[in-house]
């Protein structure tokens, strides 16, 4: 976590004013973390794969098994797990207009925001120190996230499938709404048993969107 902490502090004024703007505090949409975000996605998700590719034998993990060993490391919930310990939830919060800051306190705990606010950092890193620099970070600040991955590998659509097969029931996906523009698209996905709506989630692709509403969906049933 020292060395994105370092990056951080080190961003120029401008970057660091963009990374800690929602969209609905500014008149400008670019001027939000959205596109900082989206680059940073890109980045998070070459880092990791970069980190992870030479230490997994091939004869053991073939690309679909990387992927979701991946999916998982740099997933919203480690995302936002990530942007906690980096203590932006309170820079977010500060960063907002005084005139809506009752309504920011909710909006900066989202695992929505977050995860979101935590990719602009990556990108705003990238930007202005260049990949090897912020891969390393990344890779610092993923650690846990990474390794829990790798140890205990989750795939939430298969273990919603085998909780619905003991009660004969089966799972559909369905795409609720899509945002942004096509080099930058955000996917609702919603995991239905019938009429019934057991979980939601969001991604930057539609199979990413599907494993965080079967992870809602999981969480549901196991309570």
């Amino acid at each position: 976590m020292k060395l994105l902490c370092e990056l951080l502090e080190e961003l120029p004024d401008d970057l660091a004013r963009q990374v800690f703007t929602h969209a609905s505090w500014s008149e400008r949409r670019g001027d939000s973390y959205a596109r900082l975000a989206f680059l940073g996605d890109s980045v998070l998700s070459l880092a990791v794969t970069t980190h992870l590719y030479p230490r997994l034998e091939a004869e053991r993990f073939g690309a679909g098994r990387l992927t979701k060993i991946r999916a998982q490391a740099v997933s919203g919930v480690s995302c936002r797990a990530v942007a906690e310990r980096l203590a932006l939830p309170e820079r977010l919060r500060a960063a907002a207009p005084a005139g809506v800051r009752d309504s920011a306190a909710a909006l900066v705990e989202t695992e929505r925001v977050l995860a979101s606010v935590i990719e602009a950092v990556i990108g705003a890193c990238y930007l202005h120190a260049g990949y090897e620099r912020t891969a390393r970070a990344v890779v610092e600040a993923f650690t846990p996230e990474i390794e829990e991955a790798l140890e205990h590998p989750v795939d939430f659509k298969s273990s919603l499938q085998e909780l619905l097969a003991r009660r004969g029931e089966e799972v559909g996906y369905a795409v609720t709404d899509e945002e942004g523009p096509p080099h930058a698209r955000t996917y609702t996905v919603v995991a239905r048993v019938g009429d019934r709506e057991l979980g939601s989630g969001r991604g930057r692709s539609k199979k990413h969107a599907e494993q965080d509403a079967a992870r809602e969906a999981v969480e549901k049933l196991e309570a």
